[in-house]
């Protein structure tokens, strides 16, 4: 499967897709795949300052607990509540309804810095 084109990618599998002054994460779907079936999701308080490159969550799975990376510093502006009670929703729509947390006052230039989806998936057939 290719990487969605509207967002970019960091080394650990997560996304980020630009909407305005807010920068959506989620796990790319390499990513819910390695874990297998997810079934808990750990995320932050929102208000809670995320740094680049940052923990700020956990996803656990039947396989194993896996920590998450914010691949843009700022400040959580909204957490996916669904994930509370549909975990799976990482593993079934991670480009969409399964979005992790949603980020204000991040730094454009971090955006950039991270790979696109061409970039990511060579990173991928690479790493195999």
């Amino acid at each position: 499967m290719s990487s969605p084109n509207d967002r970019r990618y960091a080394k650990t599998h997560e996304w980020v897709k630009v909407e305005g002054d807010l920068a959506i994460v989620g796990i790319s779907d390499h990513a819910q795949d390695a874990l297998g079936d997810i079934t808990f999701v750990e995320m932050p308080a929102v208000g809670a300052s995320v740094k680049q490159g940052g923990e700020f969550g956990v996803v656990e799975s039947v396989k194993a607990a896996s920590d998450l990376y914010s691949p843009v510093g700022g400040q959580v502006a909204e957490v996916n509540g669904a994930l509370s009670t549909r975990p799976e929703l990482l593993n079934t729509d991670p480009y969409n309804s399964g979005w992790v947390i949603k980020v204000t006052g991040f730094a454009p230039a971090e955006v950039e810095a991270l790979m696109d989806a061409a970039a990511y998936d060579s990173f991928l057939e690479s790493a195999q």
